[in-house]
């Protein structure tokens, strides 16, 4: 399994934070995995004298924890597939301890007649004979319908959850343009804080985390551009809110407001865009974020003739983890598959296979964008809610105004974006023939370039 399972898996956001916490090898002991990899366990120490026994079975995730929590699942247990997820500490295959073999046969009970898998002579240590017997069991047609019907009352539950936070949304949101958006950008932290914990309580993680982060792309604006952040920000949040009430249980909708699908998911999409292609590696984005995970962005260039022109790789894990090392290298060139996440405008991605990293010479960077207005607005008329827009950028260079402040400017003279960061080094100073970068609706941030003295990146 990997990180995105265990976040679906999470009753709320508070659980998944905490879980993160969790996850570092000094808080565990005792862990280890069966020798067909299908259970782990470990005990994670606690407030109280002894520590908790945790156990989790891969195959349907089902899992248990000696602690009081009411949680199910609660974060010792999240901490501990998270562990697993992330390789943080290994999972030495080993003999099954007692106390997880009798949760085993206590969980298998049994079932048509036939006995727990911990009465079965050696299951505590081997889950093979356990297999055998949940082969010969049929199920119930009747138990079958029940945990189907559990399900669809539980996704009601949730949908309900959702749009009864999107309303506090709505309220919230009026209440700010009522107020004056000078208050609301001198109180953004606070203000947005309290909305977002409602957003969690009602399931909308994924919107909650996008309002938790408002506070800091409002200040990393100059101050007398944050009212119009402010305007345009709050704008797509209701457009996102009115999108999902019309589709609550479109793919997408649900990805940009409650969670996204699972990497197996995806993956398993016969429906989801497939693009083999040669790719190249344009820059990675490392940001840690207000939950206390780090998210770790990978944008890659389409140099193929078919499929999206961009595709964006997206990771996160605990900052507790510490810095995590990159397989990619800006600049780098790979023939690879990637399949897409259902979309309107497919942009996010996941990396099915890649070979040997090849030479960067030998095939150009795509054709930029005819004009820029055009492209802008292709991302914004499928999603107006969107953040961010990959662009390619015609010839062009990098210019100052009287105050200090970096634009980017065509050859033109035609366009002029400014830029979000001070550019240093190669992309001052020089004709950039393409550039690649990002539009966040007020400034652009430079990942790569191409100039007439080769390729260079936002910090050469």
């Amino acid at each position: 399994m990997d990180l995105k399972a265990v976040e679906q898996l999470a009753t709320d956001q508070s659980s998944l934070k905490a879980a993160a916490g969790l996850a570092k090898p000094g808080k565990w002991s005792g862990v280890g995995g069966s020798h067909d990899g299908a259970l782990i366990w470990g005990e994670c120490a606690g407030s109280g004298a002894n520590p908790y026994r945790v156990m989790a079975d891969l195959r349907d995730l089902g899992n248990k924890c000696t602690c009081p929590s009411r949680k199910f699942p609660c974060k010792h247990v999240l901490g501990l597939l998270w562990l697993n997820a992330e390789a943080i500490v290994p999972f030495k295959p080993s003999d099954t301890p007692d106390w997880v073999s009798d949760w085993l046969g206590r969980r298998r009970g049994t079932s048509a007649g036939r006995p727990a898998a911990s009465a079965t002579p050696g299951a505590e240590k081997d889950l093979r004979a356990a297999r055998a017997v949940d082969a010969e069991i049929v199920e119930d047609p009747k138990d079958v319908a029940r945990r189907e019907a559990q399900a669809a009352r539980r996704s009601e539950e949730t949908e309900r959850a959702i749009l009864d936070a999107l309303d506090a949304l709505g309220q919230w949101i009026g209440d700010q343009l009522r107020l004056g958006l000078s208050g609301f950008i001198d109180d953004a932290t606070a203000r947005c804080r309290r909305i977002a914990a409602r957003l969690v309580d009602g399931k909308a993680a994924a919107l909650a985390g996008r309002i938790d982060e408002l506070p800091g792309r409002l200040l990393a604006l100059p101050p007398g551009d944050r009212p119009r952040g402010a305007v345009v920000e709050l704008g797509k949040l209701v457009l996102l809110s009115r999108a999902f009430r019309a589709a609550p249980r479109d793919a997408e909708m649900r990805r940009a407001v409650a969670t996204s699908e699972t990497r197996e998911t995806v993956l398993a999409d016969p429906g989801a865009l497939r693009i083999e292609a040669r790719w190249e590696v344009l820059a990675e984005q490392v940001q840690t974020r207000r939950d206390g995970l780090v998210s770790q962005t990978t944008w890659l260039l389409n140099l193929g003739a078919t499929g999206p022109r961009f595709a964006m790789l997206l990771d996160f894990f605990p900052a507790s983890a510490g810095k995590r090392g990159s397989v990619f290298t800006p600049g780098e060139r790979f023939h690879g598959e990637l399949v897409f996440y259902s979309s309107a405008q497919p942009l996010r991605a996941l990396l099915v296979q890649r070979a040997a990293a090849e030479e960067a010479q030998g095939v150009e960077w795509p054709a930029p964008d005819a004009t820029l207005s055009d492209a802008m607005s292709l991302l914004l008329l499928a999603e107006p809610w969107t953040i961010d827009i990959p662009l390619l950028l015609p010839q062009g260079r990098i210019a100052r105004d009287e105050a200090g402040g970096s634009w980017w400017r065509s050859l033109d003279g035609t366009s002029a974006l400014p830029v979000a960061d001070t550019p240093e080094g190669l992309l001052c100073g020089t004709d950039l023939s393409i550039t690649a970068a990002i539009w966040s609706g007020n400034r652009l941030t430079i990942l790569a370039a191409q100039t007439p003295w080769g390729r260079i990146g936002s910090h050469d």
